[in-house]
């Protein structure tokens, strides 16, 4: 396994935002405007090969960030962030005491994204840390008008496009329980998106769907990560248990509640291999307005494409290092959605792909992978891990 410096940390933090906006840099390589940069800062003085790792580790200030959509859901698409760094990972790291936890760095973004489809973005968010790094905030506001299609209750419809457009928030306020690797978390959803079908007549079940524009709701979370690295790991786990509630009596137009448990776990099996596993199990109850109903998430499985009340997902990875750099990987998965009339939908999903060590020193690898389904097959650029 390739030695990672700045990536394992006594007691790694979970990934958020900041993580994301960090890899898709990565995975680009693009420059601060402000700041010149030679062929030397991309390549690894251990071993000459292209890596982004000293690159990364200095940016700080205004750092434009490029986006790559390939989600089927809505096709293919692109767009911009602007991310601002208060300091870099490097003077983070330099604040760091023998056995503490790195503090990862205030940052800011907003940014903008379309697709093929007619699908638009705008956001702005970011995350911040206290200075020991028992307190976060991490959260977001977004304009969205998205095209989507449903595919009735279980997935069992022919496809009817229809658009939510208009504004989304999330707010997480975090607590460390103590010294150890768990984060309580308070949370805040909110979204006012008007849903127009195309063709409302030919909807079977769109007299049965709630329809409700304004969704408000309060919840809860536990957080555990015991993993090695925080973009793509070899080692340890990382789950959550998420309770939502939604009520009229904090801004929500219907009453109703949503679910989430998840783990992802990972085991060096050998030198070069690493097996990962995946659970992920999600519910909701009450007048949960249909845009919002759990959906089966796999590769290869368009989003929003398999709904219903309950979904659970199961999907293992298997990870071959073939050089210090470059790697294979292959995925099975499998999930289902049931729950409103006992016409369970089911689906496999299977894959392969690639990828490489683009930022040693923090443990990123970013590649591409294909997966197909019973649904569908889509490819996904994928940096870091594929697990969300």
């Amino acid at each position: 396994m390739p030695s990672h410096v700045l990536s394992t940390p006594r007691r790694p933090p979970r990934p958020t935002s900041w993580i994301a906006a960090l890899a898709c840099a990565a995975c680009l390589g693009l420059p601060a405007p402000a700041q010149a940069v030679g062929l030397a800062d991309f390549l690894d003085p251990e071993d000459g090969q292209l890596d982004l790792s000293e690159w990364l580790l200095d940016r700080k200030g205004v750092l434009p960030v490029p986006i790559v959509i390939t989600e089927p859901a809505v096709g293919f698409g692109g767009g911009v962030m602007g991310l601002f760094f208060r300091e870099s990972l490097r003077d983070a790291a330099g604040r760091q005491r023998e056995g503490e936890r790195m503090v990862p760095p205030d940052i800011y973004g907003i940014g903008g994204a379309g697709t093929e489809n007619g699908t638009w973005a705008g956001a702005a968010g970011g995350m911040v840390t206290s200075r020991d790094g028992r307190y976060r905030w991490r959260g977001g506001v977004a304009r969205m008008s998205a095209n989507l299609d449903f595919y009735g209750l279980g997935g069992h419809l022919e496809a009817q496009r229809y658009n939510l457009d208009g504004w989304a928030s999330v707010q997480h306020g975090m607590l460390r329980l103590g010294d150890s690797d768990v984060w309580a978390i308070a949370r805040w959803n909110y979204l006012d998106l008007t849903n127009r079908f195309d063709l409302e007549s030919q909807v079977p079940q769109v007299g049965e769907l709630v329809r409700t524009n304004k969704a408000s709701g309060l919840g809860i979370s536990l957080e555990v990560d015991t993993r090695d690295n925080i973009f793509t790991p070899s080692r340890g786990w990382t789950g959550a248990l998420d309770l939502t509630w939604y009520s009229p009596h904090w801004g929500s137009d219907t009453t109703f509640q949503s679910y989430r448990a998840h783990a992802f776990v990972y085991w060096p099996v050998a030198r070069e291999w690493v097996i990962a596993g995946r659970l992920d199990g999600r519910a909701a109850n009450g007048q949960v307005p249909f845009y919002m109903l759990p959906f089966v998430d796999l590769r290869g499985v368009p989003a929003l494409r398999l709904q219903d009340r309950r979904t659970a997902v199961a999907e293992t990875e298997l990870r071959w290092n073939l050089t210090p750099r470059w790697a294979l990987i292959g995925f099975v998965g499998a999930g289902r959605a049931w729950g409103t009339r006992g016409d369970d939908a089911d689906t496999v999903a299977t894959g392969v792909g690639f990828r490489y060590l683009v930022a040693r020193r923090l443990g990123l690898y970013a590649g591409m992978d294909y997966a197909r389904s019973t649904q569908d097959d889509a490819v996904y650029i994928q940096v870091g891990s594929a697990w969300r």
